[in-house]
């Protein structure tokens, strides 16, 4: 069984790296970026890759996830081993920019046209991490509070195997100043759940 999954999954990964269903939305055009292994233990969906990501077809190849990295506490080896580590954000092709200069939401028909076929096949879950609204958002529904902010201050309610995370932009910097919390209380049980679940 666990061979079939790995093959099914195979399958699957290679049906979305071909996925075109919102190109002519997309102004750099599709290039669907994940990374899953059946064995993985640790899933983390973000939002959507930005242009360097999609550049380079390397997930969280950014600052964003240096920083992310940075809170977890773990290098790029084991954050890019994707039999510990599965990344599976909102949308997987870059959506382009918004007016005012920042990215685009994920794409609406990324999520609800892959997700139901690929996380059930990560069997081997143990800790989710939904950085940013976009995922909070989708995979917390009426349970999720009425900001970000609040729904990562509250993230104990959802442990232990679901974590709510900012997005790790350079705009959370000034956030992080102003939620001490989170450095203080968040991230060391994180950081310690993370090892946890690499180690096992």
């Amino acid at each position: 069984m666990p061979t079939q999954t790995a093959a099914a999954l195979d399958i699957l990964l290679g049906e979305i790296r071909n996925c075109g269903i919102c190109t002519r939305h997309l102004p750099l055009g599709p290039r669907p970026i994940l990374a899953a292994s059946a064995q993985a233990r640790v899933l983390i969906i973000g939002q959507a890759p930005g242009t360097r990501v999609h550049e380079s077809g390397i997930p969280w190849n950014d600052k964003s996830g240096d920083r992310l990295r940075e809170w977890l506490e773990i290098e790029p080896d084991i954050f890019y081993d994707a039999t510990r580590i599965a990344i599976v954000p909102m949308g997987f092709c870059y959506p382009g920019r918004d007016q005012k200069g920042g990215d685009k939401p994920p794409r609406p028909e990324c999520a609800p046209e892959w997700h139901p076929k690929i996380l059930p096949m990560l069997k081997r879950i143990r800790l989710t991490l939904l950085v940013g609204m976009y995922a909070q958002k989708a995979r917390l529904g009426s349970s999720g509070k009425e900001t970000m902010t609040e729904t990562v201050r509250h993230w104990a309610d959802y442990g232990p195997d679901v974590v709510p995370l900012p997005h790790p932009s350079w705009r959370t910097t000034g956030w992080e100043r102003r939620n001490p919390w989170f450095g203080e209380t968040l991230l060391p049980c994180l950081r310690r759940r993370v090892a946890q679940e690499l180690a096992g």
